[in-house]
């Protein structure tokens, strides 16, 4: 009974043991059917990209690869081997694969052109070398299918193309050169009477046919510039059909749009500055109208400032013009393009040394002009007399004066010797009392001084020009050994016409003397008068005149007058 209880509690232990047993693997195989039920459903849900060459689909991208997004790698991939074919033909054998640990990359040569990760592969459940190796079997693949047909429409296409560039082309050139010639004929046909040639007062420099000539010429070389600038155009045109020559097409189109890119980035950076400029000379410009103003109305003498001269406003103008020009070009020069390069400066340096050695005869001129402004020594239209040269002032300038003399010969004057010599202004005293013209005579001392003065200031009453009021006096100004000095002096308003005025005068004063008989010892000589004819001229002498017999006194040795 006992065995009996013992072998039934036995099948019982076995029972519950199976039953544990049936129960766990149950629980197993419904946690392994979870786990791919999850692991489907994520693979469902994980959205795949294609990568594609020509119109083929070579496979898909569902995993990312650092920054970049699946999405991202399969259209880099795709566009770079859009890249391979839009040059020549494919050499398959330059495909090749190269594997790390982080993914197997697809070269062509060196370029990469697909990135095959671990993720790539176990989205497949295959080796990443591997599906590397299918995915570059598949490029080769589509190229050999589809590259002859592409190739052969592609060349048919660039083939149009350049034949349509070049017939464009030669309808253009023809169109440029009919065209100038149309606009050459209406020029000569309706301005023709313009070419008149070229004259600086009475040199020719050039004629009219030569004009026309050059017109023409000029015309010419404009029309070929055009056309080459055309042709110029068109070639990255032409070079950029055919992918062989596309790098030569972007070289060509980048002579002309780096400089026209550079000019145009540096002008827009340069905006700022240029403003700057700008509104300097704004303000100069306005600055100089207002000084303007005020220098015009104080030479009109309709602003009279005191202590200040009107002849000194024009001069006064130009030098503040100068400082203030100083001073603005000082404001601007920072912000002048390249003032900062060593270049710029250098040569800013150079041109100062020549200046300030090459115009230190220049400088103590203008130096000189001021200093004769300022001193009022003389004016236009002043009769004056600088160092030898007697002259009217017919220009003033920061350099030279200028003169013409009474025989019409124009004299330049450096302003520097002007100051280091004396300068005789014979128009100063032309608006007051006079100018005093003076010459002198000498006459015996046998004429008594009285009758000298009269005929002296008769002669200058007679003269035209000379002033009654005040009146001419006579200045005895020596006693000689001979003779007696007499200045006959004489007032006149009309200073520019004294060369004729002393003609007059000392015609009039032989005439006087003549007419009294009394001799004008000049040049001096000695005589022995007794028995020889007098110097008065034979009109002046009485009728039957006789000239006296010389008388001597041999016992004495005198002679008898």
């Amino acid at each position: 009974m006992i065995l009996k209880l013992s072998q039934i509690n036995k099948h019982r232990i076995k029972a519950l043991l199976i039953l544990c047993c049936l129960i766990s693997l149950s629980s197993n195989l419904f946690a392994q059917q979870m786990e791919l039920d999850t692991v489907s459903k994520v693979q469902v849900q994980v959205k795949k990209y294609p990568v594609i060459f020509f119109t083929d689909t070579l496979f898909y991208i569902s995993s990312k690869l650092g920054q970049y997004s699946a999405a991202e790698r399969a259209e880099n991939q795709s566009n770079k081997l859009a890249l391979l074919i839009e040059n020549d033909a494919l050499d398959l054998a330059l495909f090749t694969t190269v594997e790390d640990e982080v993914s197997t990359e697809i070269l062509y040569g060196e370029r990469i052109i697909a990135s095959i990760t671990k993720g790539d592969g176990e989205a497949l459940g295959k080796e990443k070398g591997v599906l590397a190796q299918q995915y570059m079997a598949a490029i080769k693949a589509s190229y050999t299918t589809h590259y002859d047909k592409k190739n052969l429409f592609a060349n048919l296409t660039r083939g149009g193309l350049l034949l349509g560039i070049f017939i464009l082309l030669f309808f253009l050139v023809k169109l440029i050169n009919k065209g100038f010639n149309k606009l050459i004929d209406f020029i000569l046909r309706r301005w023709h009477t313009f070419f008149k040639g070229i004259k600086i007062k009475n040199i020719e420099i050039l004629s009219a046919e030569r004009e026309e000539k050059l017109f023409f010429l000029v015309m010419g070389a404009l029309k070929i510039f055009l056309i080459i600038i055309l042709l110029y155009l068109s070639l990255p045109i032409i070079f950029s059909i055919f992918p062989a020559t596309k790098g030569v097409a972007t070289m060509l189109l980048g002579y002309i749009t780096s400089p026209l890119k550079v000019i145009a980035l540096g002008f827009i950076g340069y905006l700022p500055e240029l403003f700057m400029i700008l509104v300097v000379v704004f303000i100069t410009f306005y600055i100089f109208r207002a000084i303007n103003f005020i220098s015009v109305e104080v030479e009109r003498g309709n602003l009279s400032i005191p202590g200040f001269y009107p002849e000194w406003s024009r001069p006064t103008f130009n030098l503040v013009k100068i400082i203030i020009i100083a001073f603005s070009f000082i404001v601007i020069f920072p912000y002048l393009p390249g003032s900062d390069s060593p270049a710029f400066q250098g040569v800013s340096v150079f041109l100062g040394l020549l200046i300030s050695l090459g115009s230190s005869s220049a400088i103590s001129n203008i130096i000189a002009g001021l200093v004769i402004i300022y001193m009022r020594a003389f004016k236009l239209g002043d009769r004056v007399k600088i160092g030898d040269t007697t002259g009217d002032v017919i220009e003033k300038t920061m350099l030279v004066t200028r003169l013409r003399t009474i025989k019409n010969e124009e004299v330049t004057i450096p302003n520097a010797s002007i100051l280091a010599g004396k300068t005789i202004n014979y128009s100063v005293e032309a608006n007051g009392p006079g100018l005093i013209l003076h010459s002198t005579v000498t006459i015996g001392y046998d004429i008594p001084w009285k009758q000298v003065h009269e005929l002296l200031i008769g002669a200058s009453l007679k003269t035209d020009r000379i002033l009654k009021e005040p009146s001419p006096f006579v200045l005895q100004t020596s006693l000689d050994d001979f003779y007696v000095s007499y200045q006959i002096n004489a007032y006149t308003i009309t200073p520019e016409k004294a060369a004729l005025i002393y003609s007059d005068l000392h015609s009039f004063i032989q005439d006087a003397f003549n007419e009294a008989g009394v001799e004008i010892m000049s040049p001096h000589y000695r005589a022995a008068r007794d028995g020889n004819q007098i110097t008065i001229p034979p009109t002046y002498l009485p009728e039957g005149y006789i000239s006296p017999s010389f008388k001597g006194d041999t016992k004495t040795g005198k002679s008898n007058n």
